[in-house]
């Protein structure tokens, strides 16, 4: 007979492979974890080399040494919550993390309740980061929103709990949160939007800081001031629900709103600080003397919203652009490039391209006068034809044989084209364009009279300083104490003649709304066709202005002509420089 099978060994066996299993189970399960953790660690960054690169700070000054803009990274002073309003950090709690002195370094409950929110809204709509997690996100990490960051940022969020204390931890948010317009921290953003250091803010302008982290391109008010006083009434709330002031302080604050004008020049200053780029030192802050005059800058501005808000828009003008500048040294004293009172965008002053018309027509007779002709010669005013084309005036009424004089004022196209062929043609009025500044292609035959080429409203401006100054072109120019760049162009003679032709269209021909009584005034109408860009540009006691009104997809406006809402724009901003 065989042995009989020993029962306990099969057990044994079971408990042996169970355990094998086990170990190899431990083994690779520790692997795969350090493969995770060296995945999350191996950049993570060392706390200790926490160090904020910043891009270098472009002041603007306008030329009476007011800050008209900043740009690059605005850093103010260290702030301590200590010498702080108490209800600046209130706010930054409220709305930021309410039960901030309460967690530890994560809000479970906080995450918890953003989740829910977010998965009920189908989108994320609330956050569930901490102040300590928000501030080891701004001082170690990037704004990349993968779960490998989100762990990084836990991960240091803990350190952070470990090593400083929940006011350390909120003064260092305070002074490293961007807060909008280039600014970072509550000291920089209090002395850009309010002109005070932070320990000088207001409730009312602490809730308006407060508010600004959630969405700093649409909160701050320099972007949208209607947005962020909707904010602040939120943030405001917040407190109140929070405990941190009364219902009725609350109120008092929102009646207290009263948001300063944004400083004139936007447009300008950001043209300005693009052509300063290339001539700034490498990696060091500068601040810059400009040529811009803010008050003009100002009321240029207010006076073209106000005009296209009211007669331009029963007129169906949607856009228009200004630009002031010395005839004498050529230094840019207003530059509107648009509608919006903030400026940014496309700039219709520098970067649009539209037909001036007959605001083109004083460098046809500029050419006259160099080939011999006075403003006394005869011009037939009468139908002509070129090739195939005829051109005529709007009133297809003709005044026969006059004088340069009357033709510029009463902007005879047919007497225009005649003056162009008998000076030169084409190439001879395209000579005098280059030589006044005018860089963009012009057509080489006879349409070139009645403005068909397309230019930019600051080339055309500065291309009348001469008539204005003797006879000197001049450059555009925005650095105030740069020299300016004078060379003589034509004779004095020349130049004279043509501000006196000029006189008369603004005293008797298509300009007159441009007249101010006792004042000289000159300058030139332009309508191009169809109505699609009406031009206005002259001269008062040593300022050209140039206003352009029109459409950006070139449709038609309503009969609106050069001698109308431009030469009235013009007119009210004369008379701001005449009356001081």
């Amino acid at each position: 007979m065989g042995k009989a099978p020993a029962l306990g060994k099969a057990p044994e066996r079971r408990w042996g492979r169970l355990l094998a299993r086990t170990i190899i189970a431990v083994v690779w399960g520790g692997l795969g974890l350090a493969v995770v953790a060296l995945w999350l660690l191996y950049d993570l960054p060392r706390p200790r080399d926490a160090i904020v690169a910043r891009r270098p700070t472009l002041t603007l000054e306008d030329r009476g040494g007011r800050v008209i803009a900043r740009y690059g990274d605005i850093v103010g002073a260290t702030v301590h919550i200590a010498a702080l309003p108490a209800y600046l950090p209130a706010a930054v709690v409220a709305v930021e993390d309410r039960r901030f002195f309460s967690h530890g370094a994560l809000d479970l409950w906080g995450m918890a309740r953003a989740f829910f929110i977010d998965l009920t809204a189908g989108r994320v709509v609330q956050g569930g980061s901490t102040l300590t997690q928000q501030v080891a996100k701004t001082l170690f990490l990037s704004n990349q929103r993968t779960f490998r960051r989100k762990i990084q940022e836990i991960l240091l969020a803990f350190w952070l709990y470990d090593h400083f204390s929940r006011d350390q931890i909120l003064e260092i948010w305070l002074n490293r949160v961007y807060l909008g317009a280039g600014t970072f921290g509550v000291d920089a953003a209090a002395r850009v939007y309010f002109g005070v250091p932070a320990q000088k803010l207001t409730l009312w302008q602490a809730a308006m800081i407060a508010g600004i982290p959630r969405a700093p391109a649409r909160f701050n008010p320099r972007a949208d001031a209607k947005a962020a006083i909707a904010r602040t009434r939120q943030v405001l709330a917040a407190m109140v629900a929070n405990g941190a002031i009364t219902p009725a302080a609350a109120e008092a604050a929102i009646a207290a709103i009263a948001l300063p004008p944004n400083p004139g020049g936007g447009w300008f200053a950001d043209w300005a600080a693009e052509q300063a780029e290339p001539a700034l030192p490498p990696g060091e802050d500068a601040t810059l003397r400009t040529t811009l005059d803010q008050p003009l800058q100002n009321l240029a501005q207010a006076r073209l919203k106000a005009l296209l808000d009211g007669p331009g828009a029963a007129a169906a003008v949607g856009e228009g652009a200004v630009v002031a500048l010395d005839a004498a040294s050529g230094a840019i004293r207003v530059m509107v490039g648009g509608r919006a009172e903030s400026g940014g965008g496309f700039n219709r002053a520098v970067a649009a391209r539209r037909q001036p018309g007959s605001a083109f027509k004083p460098l046809v007779w500029l050419a006259a006068l160099a080939h011999g002709e006075t403003p006394e010669s005869l011009v037939e005013d009468a139908p002509i034809r070129v090739g195939t084309w005829a051109p005529h005036d709007v009133e297809r009424r003709y005044l026969g044989s006059i004088t340069l004089t009357t033709a510029l004022a009463q902007s005879s196209n047919t007497a225009a084209v005649r003056l162009l062929l008998r000076s030169g043609g084409p190439r001879a009025v395209i000579a005098w364009a280059r030589k006044l500044g005018l860089t963009d292609p012009l057509p080489q035959d006879a349409t070139l009279a009645l403005g068909s080429a397309s230019v930019g409203l600051l080339e055309l401006t500065a291309s009348y300083a001469p008539f204005f100054n003797g006879g000197f072109v001049v450059r555009p120019r925005f650095l105030e104490r740069a020299p300016p760049e004078r060379n003589p162009v034509m004779t004095p003679e020349e130049a004279e003649m043509m501000r006196v032709m000029l006189g008369a269209v603004v005293s008797s021909g298509t300009g007159r709304a441009a007249a101010i009584a006792g004042e000289a005034i000159a300058g030139k109408t332009g309508t191009s066709q169809a109505y699609r860009d009406a031009w206005f540009i002259g001269a008062v006691r040593g300022l050209v202005i140039g206003v352009w009104l029109g459409n950006d997809d070139g449709t038609p406006m309503k009969a609106v002509t050069g001698g109308s809402l431009p030469a009235r724009l013009f007119h009210d901003l004369a008379e701001a420089v005449v009356h001081g």
